[in-house]
């Protein structure tokens, strides 16, 4: 599909919400939304002041929406769609189907593979160029646990992307600890946050104790699983499977473009005791990358699967920053 399918919404102000001036100095964002089988899906552009450099388009984990890349508590430390606008680089935050402002579609035909051509869509539309807005010659995917897997298929599906991000992943998935982390699904209608959707639709809750051990650091702040918890999303089933078979060795072979591979050393779910240094995630992983993905790795030291929200999250931002500007030129 390309840009004729695309829907442009108002122009509105932060995420973060936030009525402090200088909080968005720096950055313009909208909402945007685009026309994909079964509905559409929407995202948050942000835009630096002057001509970006790229765009990151950004994908978020299981029950997490694009809320997650511009979080709303303390945005200075946490957002990272923030701090890449801060370097120049635009950022579009997608909801994928069924969360945020994107439609709903019947729960069992949402997949990863699904979502990846609704990022693909994305891609398209960002390179043609949306109402307003000049064409982005240099797309950059982004993604953290489900929502990498999600790049991965877009990515060795399409080719049609500059470089990788991916966080929350790996191809050292343990089993035993994936069993742990269902512990913090719910169904989404006996959410009070979610009444009234339909059977098939799944949340977590991100104030538990399983919670605490699988997605964020042993000291990451409370405030952080709080706020995780007040903008949680749903998801479907439905979108495992293939969001797992991207982890399986095979899938990134096939990605042809520059990939740093970003974790956090107490990552338990999304790569365990491979995480423990940059060094060692590069030697575990490498094998499953051609030599044109460039493979760079990186840990946060006590950092989480969820790594934007860990409290060395600027380290991370600046890490990201620096890939940016050497896989983007």
């Amino acid at each position: 599909m390309g840009a004729a399918l695309l829907v442009v919404a108002a122009t509105v102000g932060a995420l973060n919400g936030s009525a402090d001036a200088d909080a968005d100095a720096g950055r313009e964002c909208r909402t945007v939304s685009f026309s994909v089988a079964g509905g559409t899906i929407a995202g948050s552009l942000c835009l630096p002041i002057g001509e970006a450099k790229a765009v990151m388009v950004l994908t978020s984990g299981s029950a997490a929406n694009s809320v997650y890349w511009d979080f709303p508590y303390k945005p200075e430390v946490y957002s990272f769609a923030r701090a890449m606008n801060t370097a120049g680089y635009a950022t579009l935050a997608l909801d994928r189907p069924g969360n945020g402002q994107s439609s709903t579609p019947p729960f069992w035909t949402v997949t990863a593979s699904t979502d990846a051509a609704g990022v693909h869509t994305a891609v398209q539309a960002l390179r043609h160029g949306l109402a307003g807005i000049d064409p982005f010659e240099t797309v950059v995917l982004g993604g953290n646990a489900l929502g990498s897997g999600v790049s991965v298929l877009e990515a060795a599906t399409y080719h049609d992307v500059d470089a990788v991000l991916l966080t929350g992943y790996s191809h050292a998935i343990d089993p035993l600890v994936a069993l742990d982390s269902v512990k913090t699904f719910r169904h989404a209608p006996d959410d009070p946050a979610f009444q009234g959707s339909e059977p098939g639709w799944l949340t977590m809750a991100f104030d538990t104790p399983e919670a605490a051990r699988n997605y964020f650091g042993p000291h990451d702040d409370p405030a952080v699983i709080e706020t995780s918890e007040q903008t949680k999303d749903r998801f479907s089933l439905t979108e495992w499977p293939d969001g797992l078979v991207a982890t399986l060795p095979g899938a990134t072979s096939h990605i042809s473009v520059p990939v740093l591979l970003a974790a956090g050393s107490q990552d338990r779910l999304g790569c365990g005791a491979i995480c423990r240094d940059a060094a060692t995630l590069y030697a575990a992983e490498a094998p499953f990358y051609s030599p044109a993905a460039q493979l760079r790795t990186y840990v946060l030291e006590d950092g989480g699967d969820m790594i934007n929200l860990s409290r060395g999250a600027p380290e991370y931002q600046e890490a990201v920053r620096d890939w940016m500007d050497s896989a983007t030129n």
